[in-house]
């Protein structure tokens, strides 16, 4: 796990140093504290900080070929090098190191074109090859591993995180207006846009080739777009075990100590079970949880945690916290760098926190709900048939006038149930595109135009993926959709960047590419069966789990930030997004951030990750457009705590 830095160059562009690459490595240091290491030639300068986990002595970046032709520098981890390297030893390649990213160069020397899908893994890497002054940076298939750039005219900057790319005089701190408006509707930006104006990110499961004539990007692999019917459900159950089971033996190959995040929930208690199972020795857990209120205590899942710790004799660490969010939040932001609405970054960071205390490596069970159907917007179709039944004078004039008044919020059950009911009536007789984007989107595309003062937001990347999928299994369609976006740009970039906050390996079983097709040919019919979500992983894990996690209800790992925003963290909203501080930064109009606040005061609309996307917003302007430290900006929001 590292850091990866580096510029290439065409003749007559500007003239880069490797002093130049090197304070582009200083700015993410915590990805790899343990090594650094350098390479220059006429056209290019690689750079890279190492968290050394596989051949701790000999694994040192950037790795060389025999003749030194090609050169690479890699973040993550390929774990099928030891399958890889025989096969090309017996091909006659000579390997230099025990590392598993050496394999990348030989398979580069076997297969330019293809030699990136032979492999298997999380990684974000970029290759050098010097007779032909060709690079190439890639991104693993399902986007564990983020890899960002700024093209100019005549050169490439590459980087694991942007703000090593904020290091270049040519590469400014501005709003891009068209990832921002993609912001405030999802909470987060998809490929290729970033919120910088100018700088991009590599998709998923997508390849940038470039010499000095020019560059592209390559997509090398799909999710499959159909499902098979021909399997029986003890089929697909036999199967999923497998592969889960494979996969979390070999997600355990490490040099250093390893753990698991354990939340107490169907996905991290089945990794913790697998580990164990797998392991000579107890496995190292860690979870969180939330004192105070009760609205806290309905975030807190320790009681289940305890349970799978206990079944497994596991070497279990948790905390209890009321974490000062005051005091987080910009260094949350200064770590993520692309803002998100996800109050699980605040969770992650602090389990993380408690983790690196002790390991290295983390296992998480990050991905399942993805695969398997664990969201109750994956029930949609299930429900949806039903529903069409009713008579549409009922729908239309007492059902969804109903839904319009119902109160929602994340308080209690009752409010929670409420707030997707109301979301799925009002969805409900809308073409498939619009009633997925209804469900995933926080803010609607007229609330957008509002916030931005009726600006028009051009299509998103959001809209091209849903455009461009030609599934016709209902569930798989979402499952491809999320494939691409909310799996990506939400949940993997904030595991990606708070874990490495605290120089530690996040890695997840769950999102091996060899499961993940295989969950993604599953029938709806099979997966969901009953509509019960997870039908076919919850079967899969009997005899695992025990009896009482694999049927409790699912709980989200975030944080209670919508009680929050009317107790702590209400001075926070009244002190940044007031008149003041909204109008003087010009980013959004004043009177459709006070309907957003005044609705959810009144508990009109759960409007929890909307106001958190404007918080996080207001901060990140003062973090990377005012150029504040975070602590800067940590003690300035003290104080207006302080005041109120």
């Amino acid at each position: 796990m590292c850091g990866i830095v580096g510029i290439a160059r065409a003749p007559g562009a500007p003239v880069f140093t490797v002093g130049d690459v090197r304070r582009m490595a200083d700015t993410i240091v915590h990805r790899g504290p343990d090594d650094e290491g350098f390479y220059q030639d006429d056209h290019v300068i690689l750079g890279m900080r190492r968290l050394s986990i596989i051949d701790l002595a000999g694994g040192h970046q950037p790795i060389a070929n025999e003749d030194e032709t090609l050169h690479v520098v890699c973040n993550g981890e390929i774990y099928n090098f030891s399958e890889l390297r025989p096969l090309l030893e017996r091909a006659g390649h000579r390997f230099r190191t025990q590392s598993d990213v050496e394999v990348l160069l030989h398979l580069y020397e076997e297969d330019r074109q293809g030699f990136v899908a032979q492999t298997s893994g999380m990684f974000g890497f970029a290759l050098w090859d010097a007779p032909r002054r060709r690079l190439t940076l890639a991104r693993d298939r399902l986007g564990q591993k983020p890899v960002y750039y700024y093209a100019g005219s005549d050169f490439l900057a590459f980087a694991s995180e942007i703000k090593a790319l904020l290091t270049l005089p040519q590469v400014k701190a501005q709003v891009d207006r068209e990832a921002l408006a993609e912001y405030l509707r999802l909470g987060y930006c998809v490929a290729p846009n970033t919120i910088f104006a100018g700088i991009k990110k590599l998709p998923p499961a997508a390849k940038l080739i470039w010499q000095p004539s020019g560059w592209r990007v390559e997509r090398y692999w799909n999710l499959p777009d159909t499902v098979r019917d021909e399997l029986t459900a003890e089929q697909w159950v036999e199967r999923i075990r497998d592969e889960l089971s494979r996969s979390v033996a070999e997600h355990m190959v490490s040099d250093v100590p390893i753990g698991a995040f354990l939340s107490g929930g169907l996905d991290s208690s089945a990794i913790v079970g697998l580990m164990s199972r797998e392991s000579g020795f107890p496995v190292n857990t860690y979870s969180i949880g939330y004192g105070g209120d009760k609205t806290a205590e309905y975030y807190n899942e320790l009681s289940f945690a305890r349970t799978v710790a206990r079944q497994y004799g596991t070497n279990h660490h948790e905390i209890l916290v009321r974490p000062d969010v005051t005091a987080l939040l910009p260094k949350l932001m200064w770590h993520l760098e692309e803002p998100i609405s996800d109050s699980a970054v605040i969770t992650t960071y602090l389990v993380s926190q408690l983790a690196a205390q002790s390991v290295k490596v983390i296992l998480s069970g990050v991905g399942g709900d993805e695969l398997f159907g664990g969201y109750r917007r994956y029930l949609g179709d299930h429900y949806a048939r039903r529903y069409q039944q009713l008579p549409r004078w009922l729908r239309q004039t007492v059902l969804r006038p109903l839904a319009e008044v119902l109160p929602s919020g994340r308080q209690n059950r009752v409010r929670d149930f409420a707030r997707y009911a109301k979301r799925f009536i009002q969805a409900s007789d809308l073409p498939w595109g619009d009633q997925y984007s209804l469900y995933l989107e926080i803010c609607s595309r007229v609330r957008v135009r509002e916030l931005l003062a009726g600006s028009e937001a051009v299509p998103d990347g959001f809209d091209k993926i849903i455009a461009a999928e030609g599934s016709r299994d209902p569930l798989l369609r979402m499952m491809r959709v999320d494939a691409q976006a909310q799996l990506p740009e939400d949940l993997l970039l904030l595991t990606d960047k708070v874990t490495m906050a605290t120089s530690i390996e996040c890695r997840a079983p769950f999102l091996d590419h060899g499961l993940a097709q295989l969950a993604a040919q599953i029938p709806a019919s099979s997966k969901l069966a009953g509509g019960e979500l997870k039908h076919l992983l919850k079967r899969a894990l009997v005899g695992v789990l025990p009896e009482e996690v694999l049927t409790r209800s699912k709980r989200g790992f975030g944080a209670p930030v919508g009680a929050w925003f009317k107790s702590q963290l209400r001075p926070l909203l009244q002190a940044l997004l007031s008149r003041q501080p909204v109008e003087q930064r010009g980013l959004l109009s004043w009177p459709a951030v006070r309907a957003v606040l005044a609705a959810h005061d009144g508990n009109r609309e759960d409007y929890s990750d909307l106001i958190l996307v404007l918080l996080n917003l207001e901060i990140w302007c003062r973090v990377f457009l005012d150029n504040r430290t975070p602590d800067d900006v940590s003690a300035e929001l003290a104080e207006f705590t302080a005041a109120a």
